[in-house]
């Protein structure tokens, strides 16, 4: 076979193999991408009682869609792994926090009791009344508690992480926390985690 002849042969096949991958490679990629578990990771930096829902619930939901989920716990967000957690809730700041009365006549359970924020913070105790009102509310409303969907969380396979730095930088023992939290990490370990989570949040 002359060179010319050859390299028209390679030519010919490079071709074919060019239009074989065009034509393929989209389908296979495509049928990776469906076949691939979807993945989620949490990072939960604040304590109170209210801001500690959403963590556990999106985490919760997520591993039960059968997501792989990761929560990042650092700074005040750290309370939420605690083998005491009680937290509290805390109005102040948080206008748009609905006051309910979790008591009462109907008519007077619908009645919003916006609070200013002046008023919050100039009567004593204020903080434990709001918390008993919302967990009153949360128990009449047959939510689950945070312990209970912190436990939800782990038996569906969330994995739990601790900023090691804040767990240091507040002097906390690893004994202060859940058996179950097992790594301790600083932001460059969890980073690579959120960079390839198909969903990110900051909570």
């Amino acid at each position: 076979m002359s060179m010319s002849a050859e390299s028209m042969s390679r030519d010919n096949l490079d071709a074919w193999l060019n239009t074989k991958l065009d034509e393929l490679l989209p389908k296979k990629l495509e049928a990776i991408e469906a076949a691939k578990t979807p993945s989620m990771a949490i990072i939960a930096t604040k304590g109170t009682l209210d801001w500690a829902y959403p963590p556990f619930i999106l985490a919760s939901t997520g591993a039960a869609l059968g997501w792989d989920v990761t929560i990042f716990f650092t700074f005040y967000g750290l309370a939420l792994l605690k083998k005491d957690f009680n937290a509290d809730v805390s109005p102040l700041g948080n206008p748009a926090m609905p006051m309910k009365m979790p008591f009462g006549p109907k008519w007077f359970q619908s009645i919003n009791w916006n609070m200013p924020n002046l008023m919050m913070a100039g009567i004593p105790g204020f903080e434990k009344v709001a918390t008993t009102l919302m967990k009153k509310t949360i128990k009449n409303c047959g939510v689950a508690t945070i312990t209970e969907l912190r436990e939800l969380s782990l038996e569906a396979g969330v994995k739990f992480v601790a900023c090691q730095m804040t767990v240091e930088l507040f002097g906390f023992s690893h004994d202060d926390f859940i058996p179950e939290v097992k790594d301790y990490v600083g932001a460059a370990s969890f980073l690579p985690v959120a960079q390839t989570s198909n969903v990110c949040l900051f909570i």
